[in-house]
């Protein structure tokens, strides 16, 4: 289970069990598994409100009088509508923060790398051979495992596609590598966040996205990356 299949399922039902695996290696889906259950709970404390039971006043005792149905709770209906929309409205705005309209690449680009900052930690434990090659399988790219301290693995939704997210230990802190096979840009790219800088290099028919902290020597990675990377396709 990916990041994009957890966050649906959690935000279509917050006590949702699943994915035990998945949640407890990554930040975060943690944290946006504590926001939609923290929001259900708010839910309910508005629709356990006590409304007191409406009362119709009595009838002047004439004959032939027809029996009015009793009236439904108009503040429970009401509470049960706003609920509603406030839920509607925040898994929307959360699907659009983490798959919605960007100007370009680059700006989602950041805003994953952002949205995953859990993956950002200053380890040297690597992830497993067995994991590197599930994110990274061979019918979507041929990876040199040699490369670095790859200490992150995780397959994320970039502008409609499924692609590798890696990050990998580098002299100033971990870099965010993502492959991106079935993304063709014209060009080298730079792209420029408040404390992180990367480029998008056209690789093929594909591309890869590397990012790291602004005093990180992004070029001597860029010449490895570049060279242990091989599309399949």
């Amino acid at each position: 289970m990916n990041c994009e299949e957890y966050r649906k399922a959690i935000a279509a039902e917050p006590s949702f069990d699943g994915g035990a695996a998945h949640l407890s290696e990554c930040a975060g889906c943690q944290a946006y598994r504590k926001e939609m259950q923290e929001l259900d709970r708010s839910i309910g404390r508005a629709l356990s409100l006590d409304v007191p039971e409406l009362v119709l006043p009595e009838l002047p005792d004439i004959d032939n009088v027809t029996t009015l149905p009793k009236r439904r709770r108009p503040a429970l209906t009401f509470l049960a509508l706003a609920a509603t929309v406030v839920l509607a409205a925040f898994v929307g705005f959360r699907m659009i923060d983490t798959g919605g309209e960007y100007g370009s690449l680059g700006e989602e680009l950041l805003a994953h790398i952002d949205h995953e900052r859990g993956a950002l930690v200053v380890t040297d434990v690597p992830v497993s051979d067995d994991l590197l090659a599930q994110v990274v399988p061979t019918s979507i790219a041929r990876l040199d495992q040699n490369t670095g301290l790859f200490t992150y693995a995780r397959t994320c939704p970039v502008n409609g596609k499924t692609v590798p997210h890696l990050v990998m230990q580098g002299e100033r802190g971990p870099v965010t590598i993502i492959l991106m096979p079935d993304e063709k840009i014209s060009g080298p790219e730079t792209v420029e966040g408040e404390s992180v800088r990367g480029v998008i290099l056209p690789v093929g028919d594909g591309s890869i996205a590397i990012f790291g902290e602004r005093e990180e020597a992004l070029d001597n990675i860029e010449r490895k990356i570049l060279d242990s990377v091989s599309w399949s396709t």
